[in-house]
């Protein structure tokens, strides 16, 4: 397997509604220092693919309002690396222009996708499993996905059946489910059959057609009309033409539920995919009472488990509050419960309805 041969997209053109309020439509939590390191999950992403391969073979797929940010944190990426989306439809859409741009290039090219906004702990335990599935997608017609070790029966989360016996290094996908209820996810998580969607893909780009063509016709159609333009400068006028017209779905629905040559390779590199408050919040540094908070004076009583975000240097007295979300962020003051974290996104959907952008 040649190294160069190996491209990388990563996908950052989501909002990150979960988020909100420190995630806005203007600045969205790919870009944000959200973990305290002084580097943006996008950069930490990218600096993860640069032990992969080299900075020309690593690409950012973004929504077009975005590009700016992306040149701003990532200066040395070059610019044609950057495909701009009109629109958001989804993830299929976006790795559909993804695989027709590199066949166009590099039509034999393995292709790794991944989201921008994952936390990764152990980063070489990760790129060992990445080259074991290039490994594999290079040699064989598979469409493989990085299978994440369960740790505890997560509602929020896809979920892969798979065989237990390996085949040429990876595990063939038995079966998808999109979040389960509790009482399934426990189920699942008992059998030690099933593994975490985490919604990382490896595959070489003659595969990745031959399945966006059999389970996605609509998709493979529309981005073929493009065959002769990309990689020149008429690219974006077809792309800001015909992209918004795609289907709005995602690849799993699209394709990997579909198609009988997927497998997984099971893996625990100390994954979290930064969705929720919480999520953070289980990878976060814990301090008294398990609070999770920055350097800003505060002045805690009987509150635990919570955690605290805060504009540098305000002053938060708080008493009495167990397993909460506190959220200082210019405009907007959220105060929310861990447990109910998942209804976030249908307050911003309310906010949206009632002509409430600008808090957004």
């Amino acid at each position: 397997m040649n190294n160069n041969e190996n491209h990388v997209f990563i996908m950052a053109g989501g909002v990150g509604s979960r988020f909100w309020p420190k995630s806005r439509n203007n600045f969205p939590k790919q870009f944000i220092d959200i973990l305290g390191l002084g580097k943006s999950l996008l950069q930490l992403t990218y600096e993860r693919f640069l032990k992969l391969t080299p900075v020309d073979k690593i690409y950012v797929v973004t929504n077009i309002q975005y590009k700016g940010l992306v040149m701003e944190q990532l200066p040395d990426l070059p610019q044609e690396n950057i495909l701009t989306e009109p629109s958001r439809n989804n993830t299929a859409p976006c790795i559909a222009y993804a695989t027709f741009k590199l066949a166009t290039k590099s039509p034999n090219a393995n292709m790794v996708v991944a989201p921008s906004d994952h936390f990764i702990l152990y980063e070489d335990i990760f790129i060992d499993k990445i080259k074991q599935g290039l490994k594999a997608a290079s040699e064989y017609p598979f469409l493989v996905t990085l299978g994440i070790t369960p740790t505890r029966p997560d509602t929020g989360y896809g979920y892969i059946r798979f065989n237990r016996e390996t085949e040429n290094g990876v595990n063939k996908v038995l079966q998808f489910t999109e979040k389960p209820v509790l009482e399934k996810a426990q189920e699942f998580l008992s059998t030690g059959e099933y593994v975490w969607n985490g919604g990382i893909f490896i595959w070489n780009v003659q595969t990745a057609l031959k399945a966006f063509s059999a389970h996605a016709p609509e998709i493979f159609e529309l981005f073929s009309q493009g065959s002769n333009v990309y990689n020149t400068p008429g690219e974006a006028e077809f792309i800001n033409s015909k992209y918004p017209s795609s289907p709005n779905i995602s690849i799993d629905y699209a394709i990997m539920e579909k198609a009988e040559n997927v497998y997984t390779i099971p893996a625990d590199f100390g994954w979290s995919d930064l969705g929720t408050w919480a999520s953070l919040y289980e990878v976060a540094e814990k301090k008294k009472d398990q609070n999770v908070h920055n350097d800003n004076p505060l002045h805690l009583e009987k509150t635990e488990g919570t955690i605290i975000q805060l504009p540098e240097g305000k002053l938060a007295v708080i008493k009495g509050l167990k397993d909460y979300i506190i959220v200082d962020d210019n405009d907007v003051l959220l105060i929310y419960p861990k447990s109910d974290e998942q209804n976030i996104k249908k307050v911003t959907e309310e906010l949206k309805s009632r002509k409430q952008e600008h808090f957004l």
